[in-house]
This record gives C-alpha cells, structure tokens and sequence, in this order.
C-alpha cells in the first residue's frame, strides 16, 4: 500500500477514534504512525487500541508505526474549596507547600523542586499562560509573588517556570509505569515529555534498553538552551509548539521550529512539527486558510513528519482532517518550489563509507533517472541517511528486522518492508528487485540503485553499490 508523498503523517488515537472501522480509515486515509497518549487512557484502552493496529498491519502489508507518548511531571497549583478565584493585575499573590485550602490571597504548590528553583524576578505561568505571576520574596516552601497577568484561577490549572531548569526528572512514577507497560505492549518509539537537559534523555534510553526507539519532545526553554546534544543523543525529534507557546513568546515559536527542523536534518534525525495544525477541524469539517498554510510550512521547511492531535482523538472529523493533511502533503511536494528547496541544501556527509555510499547514491540516482533507491538495512541507520538526503527518488528500505521497519515509518521518503534475511548479496539484489516492481516503484526495464552492507546482516557495514535493472 504505497504513499505517494514523503511527509509521514502521525496521527493520535483516543475517543473518537477508538474502533477497528475507524482505525481502519485513518490509516487509509493517510496514517504512517499512530500515537497513544498516556496522560489519558487506562492500559487496556491503549491495548485494545494496539491490537487493532497490529491486525491492521497484518492485513496491509505494511508496517504501521505506533507511539507510546509519555505524560511526564504535571506541576499543578491546589485546590479551592469556594470555587475559582479572581487575580487582578497589581495584586499579591502567596503559592505555598503547604497543604490548606486555597484562597483568594493563596494556594498550594505541592512541588517542592519549583521552589527550589525560584528567585525574585522569576516568572510563574498558570493555566497555559493566561495568568501570569512574578516572584518578589520566596523560600524554600513559599513564594510572595506580584500578579502581572490577572484572570480567574480554579482547581488543579497547571504551572510554568519558563525561565528555570527544575531538578525534576523527566519521569515519574506514573511515567515510569506506563513505559515499562508501552514496552511490554511492543511500541516502537517512546516519546518523552518535559525534556530539560540531555541527562534526561539518557535516563530513559538505560531504561528502555533498546527496546523501542526515543523520541524527544522539545517544549521546554531549558532544551532549546541545549539543543544539539539533545538532538545527538534521540533517535528522533518533536517540535512540540503548544508547549513552547506557553514558555515563550507567541512570535518566538515559528523561528525556533525552523531551527529545530534545520539542525534535526543536519544531525541526520526524523523530526515531527506538532500541536494544533488543522486545529479547527476538532469540530470543523474544513481548516482555516492559516492552518492549512502552517501544515504547508512544515512541508517546507523538509519536517520527516506531521501530527495531529485532538483532532483525531476527540475531533467530530478525525477521517477528514487526516485525509486534508494528505492533500496539503501532497501539493507542497508536487510545487516545483518544494522540490528546488528540499533538494537544495544537503548535509555535509561524515567521513564513513556508510556516508560515501549514501551520498553516491543519490548523486547516481538523480544522474540516470532511476526510479528508486532500495536500502537494504539492520539497525536502519543507512536508511535514516538515505532519507536525510531528500534524493529526488523514492527510497525503499529492504529490512530483516520488523522492529527496523516499523520505525521507518516515520522517517521522510521511507516505504519500508520485512522480508527474511539473505546470505548472499546476489539474492539480496534479486529481491529487492522483485520487491521494488510488487510495491509499485518500478516496472520491468527501470533502473533502480541498491545499496548494502557485505558481509551480509552486519549492522552499519554498508560498503556496495549498485545499479540494477527490474526485469
């Protein structure tokens, strides 16, 4: 089942997309990987979920992605017992550890690692930004706080310190718990939330112990501060915008997405641009001029991926917002000023023949109009550069590992497929012919370029190249 686009769509699952039949069109309409988000959802919602992805994919033929996002820490105030309260510009405001009712002169903060983080002059943001607060006297269990931004604040609204790295990990108990569940289930990547510093990221990876592959959502400021040891050390990106919007500025998003989308194609790292993309199609059949002009962007900019939220989870139009975003994909990439952008700028490769062979390969490719490139990879690595490239072919990656596969899914230009491992290169080239003319990448005389590793089933040995004919 072939994708006639590059750009991957990533697509998240919940209440309003919870059956086979609904499952089902999504992934017809358009859906490369699937994500489960675990701030919402008992265990067996996400499985049942599961499953019918994997019957699915059994039935297609074609490796389907799923996701397993982490919620990470929610810091939050208390609550009040006499309903929301009114903070008005000018005011005090108290936030204190201690446990008591909140008031209209204080609250709860029962996060002692916020406080240990607080100075005079740090800002506090809460419920999303709407009510912001700036601290004039603080403690170790308190903090007296001037109330820039005044609005109605009730139970539970949650806390922002934009401008602090607060010594929490990025996981907790909870976190902790649903991950060792999203591995037990076989999910192919872990998404990991409320990422400040890169220590974080290899906390989780000595957990996850290679069983699922990391992806890296960037929503705080304390990350971009730290991006490309970041970047280095995931396995993929997530521009995580509706985040970043609370912690900085509305108009400093849109350059720092760019930002983050240029160094991911550098390091050589799928990226996903994310949050409220076709946000109006949650009870809209069509998106505004803009957010169909801020997925095209993306597009672009040369995003591996582009996700969908709420609006296939909980939106009255999850088909169709799925299936507009393929529509979007799909002009971008057929604009003749797509294809000049994406294929003019092209990563400094590093000195590895893996590199070589890989840069060669699209030089080959573009030079005698072959129809594809096939990868034939392990650990996938080979591939991941191949897309990094952007060639102006398709890439075919030929795998042994369904892990691999599925992973691949999310990587541009990608259409993967498992097949047994071969011995022999000889037979590795025969297959991946016949895989390439069954997959619909090429007919009987076209020329396609394969690369591989020999010995055979070594991962990161890649070393050939060559050009063969479909017969």
């Amino acid at each position: 089942m072939r994708r006639y686009r590059c750009t991957k769509i990533v697509a998240t699952l919940g209440p309003a997309s919870s059956t086979e039949a609904s499952i089902r069109a999504l992934f017809e309409a358009g859906v490369d990987v699937f994500r489960f988000n675990f701030s919402h959802g008992s265990h067996a919602d996400h499985q049942a979920r599961f499953d019918i992805v994997r019957r699915l994919e059994a039935e297609a033929g074609r490796p389907i992605s799923v996701m397993a996002d982490l919620q990470g820490p929610k810091l939050r105030v208390g609550t009040f017992p006499d309903g929301p309260i009114k903070l008005a510009a000018g005011g005090r405001f108290r936030l204190e550890l201690k446990q008591a009712p909140g008031t209209a002169e204080r609250a709860t903060l029962p996060h002692p690692e916020i406080f240990a983080a607080l100075e005079p002059g740090t800002d506090l943001l809460l419920d999303d930004g709407k009510v912001r607060l700036r601290v004039v006297k603080c403690g170790k269990d308190f903090a007296d706080t001037e109330v820039i931004t005044g609005g109605p604040l009730s139970d539970r609204k949650g806390v922002n310190v934009p401008n602090a790295v607060l010594p929490l990990s990025a996981l907790t108990d909870k976190d902790r718990t649903d991950l060792r569940f999203a591995l037990d289930m076989g999910a192919d990547w872990i998404a990991l939330s409320f990422v400040q510093r890169p220590e974080d990221v290899a906390e989780a990876r000595r957990l996850i112990a290679g069983r699922a592959a990391v992806l890296v959502k960037l929503e705080k400021p304390a990350a971009i501060d730290q991006l490309e040891p970041i970047v280095e050390i995931a396995d993929a990106v997530m521009v995580a915008r509706g985040d970043l919007g609370v912690e900085l500025p509305p108009e400093r998003v849109p350059p720092l997405q760019k930002r983050i989308v240029r160094t991911c194609r550098a390091m050589g790292k799928p990226v996903i641009v994310a949050t409220q993309m076709l946000d109006s199609m949650v009870a809209a059949p069509a998106p505004t001029r803009a957010e169909a002009s801020d997925v095209a962007t993306a597009v672009y900019d040369s995003a591996d991926a582009v996700m969908l939220s709420a609006e296939t989870a909980s939106g009255q139009y999850p088909v169709e917002a799925v299936a507009m975003m393929n529509k979007i994909i799909t002009n971008v990439e057929s604009d003749s000023y797509y294809l000049a952008h994406a294929h003019a700028e092209h990563p400094a490769p590093e000195g590895t023949v893996s590199d070589a062979i890989t840069l060669a390969a699209r030089e080959v490719a573009e030079s005698i109009r072959a129809r594809c490139i096939i990868t034939y990879t392990t650990s996938g690595s080979t591939t991941i550069r191949a897309s990094r490239e952007r060639p102006k072919v398709p890439i075919l990656c030929i795998t042994s590992s369904l892990a691999t596969a599925r992973r691949l899914a999310m990587a541009w230009g990608v259409h993967a497929v498992h097949m047994p491992e071969e011995q022999r290169f000889s037979a590795v080239v025969q297959r991946a012919t016949e895989i390439a003319k069954r997959e619909e990448y090429g007919s009987s005389g076209d020329k396609v370029v394969i690369t591989a590793g020999v010995p055979m089933g070594t991962p990161g040995s890649t070393n050939v190249l060559r050009v063969e004919r479909i017969p």
